[in-house]
């Protein structure tokens, strides 16, 4: 069950890790809970991470496994989400199976203690952060992000690591910008760097894009 501290919310990416080091860093911060965020919850190259061998190993070190890629994966079968082959986070972040997605992660993190999983080792490079997670920031969690070396960088942290990477400050025309709103512009702008691009797999989805 949760305890005082069931307003954390971690994320973490399975990168290249042996189960076990995976393991031990949700050990490490008490994670008792992963939510897995995949479209796809497997992996070529690291098949330790595929949906069925990952729940197994977790199960066997006390942590619950859940599956909520089908509401908060990158990839979804919804084609108004698509500009051309790229996925539109913007039109994502509006849907109703989106918003059931974080409804449901909600009620997840308050009856355990949570850390969202995907792929990437770093959380700027992936949705976990880039979508789901800025769109948990109204929900009163403080998110932490569970880097690969067991440290923890906080949400905010990592808002203003993406805005100083992709070099983000007031222009001539906008010499008033707030940080909230750079930090905004660095979320749109991660967004369309790593949009999933159909174009590339063969797993087009097969309706009219509009």
């Amino acid at each position: 069950m949760a305890d005082e501290q069931s307003n954390i919310l971690y994320t973490i990416g399975h990168s290249n890790h042996k189960i076990e080091d995976f393991v031990g860093l949700l050990k490490r911060h008490g994670v008792n809970c992963i939510v897995d965020v995949r479209s796809t919850p497997y992996s070529h190259y690291n098949s330790q991470f595929n949906r069925e061998l990952l729940a197994s190993e977790l199960r066997n070190a006390n942590i619950e496994y859940i599956y909520i890629g089908d509401q908060l994966g990158a990839r979804p079968d919804d084609t108004h989400c698509y500009n051309g082959n790229c996925v539109n986070f913007e039109h994502l972040a509006k849907t109703e199976q989106f918003h059931a997605g974080l409804d449901r992660l909600a009620d997840i993190s308050s009856k355990y203690r949570v850390a969202l999983m995907c792929a990437e080792k770093d959380p700027i490079e992936c949705h976990r952060f880039i979508l789901v997670c800025r769109n948990l920031k109204n929900l009163g969690l403080d998110i932490k992000h569970i880097l690969s070396d067991g440290s923890i960088e906080d949400n905010r942290d990592t808002e203003l690591r993406l805005v100083k990477i992709l070099n983000i400050e007031p222009t001539l025309f906008e010499p008033t910008k707030t940080q909230a709103e750079l930090i905004d512009q660095a979320y749109g702008q991660q967004a369309n760097n790593i949009s999933y691009d159909y174009s590339v797999d063969e797993k087009v989805p097969h309706a009219t894009i509009h």
